[in-house]
């Protein structure tokens, strides 16, 4: 698999290493997002021990372990009784070379033995930190990570010196894998997300729709089923947690609208949709305004787009697929794909404000974000409270160009947005695939900016 971006998580890894004294960094995140990759990219050039956990008897997990330190140092595998011999093992080593030690999946071994945090927390005080080596752990159990190695009750609390917590790609990092035309891109973009798995199984020398048929739609490619392989690695009742995120991707985002849809009381759904956040396959969302903590106004989004491709319309037709996935795709998917889209576009639009607040072009802005009250919503608001200014801004994935009555309609909406005092300045943004009526650029004045698809693509490429 080719290796993409990640400069600055590899840059925070080899200063680490490079630096006086000993380091211990936690790299987690959610299955598929590249950690692994990461950790073998960074060791490649460097001395390195990785050793990867499994889903077997502690014993057995603990004699693999130090057969791989033995094995790196050529060394006579000795016999240990119990992972504090293991870690013993390990410092003696380590006393007399540097060396980057990487446990990927260390939430396997936590499952076999619930002490091994404790362990490694007298290997950290009592060996490493008296030498210049490295101890990563890496894990897709995120919640494992946090409560085993990053929650103040753990014995390792305080012991890190770094962590990083691996996210997808966003649109604008993904762009170096997807070999499409910008309109193309997001498209393409909206389905498979930016998880790194995801975006190298398409054949980018192929139209969206063939991608879409051969590695999605059909019943032996390795995302057919992948939504449901995630979740039950994770969950042991996925059935309920499915129903949800398919309520949600198919438009139900507020906890009433979730309810109705899946026939879940009220008190139940909130821990289902607790644990859901907390594999980061869903997010709670409220308006840019509001307070997160307090507002009532939530609505959840599924957190990853092929996830979100994969509940609107694979899951919903299974049956379907199974008897005639090019059916499915010309009757179903196609049809709907431009609103589904539209969606995904809204997101790489905000990234586009992101990028132009970076190159002046806009703001700045502090925070970005969705606005929505009562029947009113803007797609993207952006706030600057020292400054007492507000950005406005929509997004339109339609084949016809954007004209007037949109901006009216914003600047109308405008007034709907509490926010700041009366005197606040107010800055507007329209966003189009299919580019803009003749003539409007010139009857808005200095506080309005119009993004093209093509602008977008100058924003969100790097700056030479």
């Amino acid at each position: 698999m080719t290796f993409y971006d990640r400069e600055a998580e590899l840059d925070a890894l080899e200063t680490a290493f490079e630096s006086p004294g000993h380091e211990f960094f936690v790299v987690y995140g959610r299955r598929r997002v590249g950690k692994t990759e990461l950790l073998k990219e960074f060791c490649e050039e460097q001395p390195h021990l990785y050793f990867l956990a499994s889903q077997e008897a502690e014993s057995r997990q603990r004699e693999k372990f130090v057969e791989k330190v033995a094995d790196y140092f050529d060394d006579r595998v000795p016999r240990v009784d119990g992972w504090d011999d293991a870690f013993d093992y390990l410092g003696e080593k380590l006393a007399a070379e540097p060396l980057i030690v990487v446990i990927d999946e260390f939430p396997y071994l936590v499952e076999e033995n619930d002490s091994l945090p404790s362990y490694l927390q007298s290997f950290v005080d009592e060996r490493l930190q008296d030498t210049e080596s490295m101890l990563a752990l890496c894990g897709s159990s995120v919640s494992t990570m946090e409560s085993e190695i990053l929650a103040h009750e753990s014995p390792l609390y305080g012991r890190r010196t770094g962590q990083i917590d691996l996210q997808p790609f966003s649109f604008q990092q993904a762009r170096e894998a997807i070999a499409y035309d910008f309109d193309d891109a997001i498209r393409s973009y909206a389905v498979t997300g930016g998880t790194p798995m995801y975006l190298t199984l398409f054949d980018y020398t192929q139209p969206l729709a063939e991608n879409i048929q051969t590695q999605v739609l059909s019943p032996t490619a390795v995302l057919y089923n992948e939504p449901e392989f995630l979740l039950r690695t994770e969950l042991r009742n996925p059935a309920r947690y499915m129903s949800i995120l398919e309520a949600v991707a198919t438009g139900h985002t507020t906890p009433n609208e979730i309810a109705g849809a899946t026939g879940i009381d009220s008190g139940p759904l909130s821990k289902y949709l607790q644990t859901l956040r907390r594999l980061r396959l869903i997010d709670r969302e409220v308006p840019v305004t509001a307070s997160a903590k307090q507002s009532k106004r939530s609505r959840y989004l599924v957190a990853d787009e092929f996830l979100r491709f994969w509940f609107r319309f694979v899951e919903p037709n299974r049956s379907s697929i199974e008897e005639a996935p090019t059916v499915v795709y010309n009757n179903t998917i196609e049809p709907n794909l431009p609103d589904y889209v539209a969606t995904t576009f809204e997101d790489v639009c905000r990234e586009a404000v992101w990028a132009a607040i970076r190159r002046d072009e806009l703001g700045p802005y502090s925070e970005v974000g969705r606005w929505w009250y009562g029947g009113d919503e803007i797609d993207i608001v952006g706030l600057a409270p020292d400054d007492d200014r507000v950005l406005l801004a929509e997004c339109k994935w339609t084949t016809e160009p954007v004209g007037y009555s949109l901006a009216t309609t914003l600047q109308d909406n405008a007034e709907q947005v509490r926010w700041g005092p009366n005197t606040r300045d107010e800055e507007f943004a329209l966003f189009s695939k299919s580019g803009f009526v003749d003539g409007l650029a010139e009857e808005l004045d200095d506080n309005w900016s119009l993004f093209s698809l093509t602008e977008m693509d100058t924003l969100l490429s790097p700056v030479s």
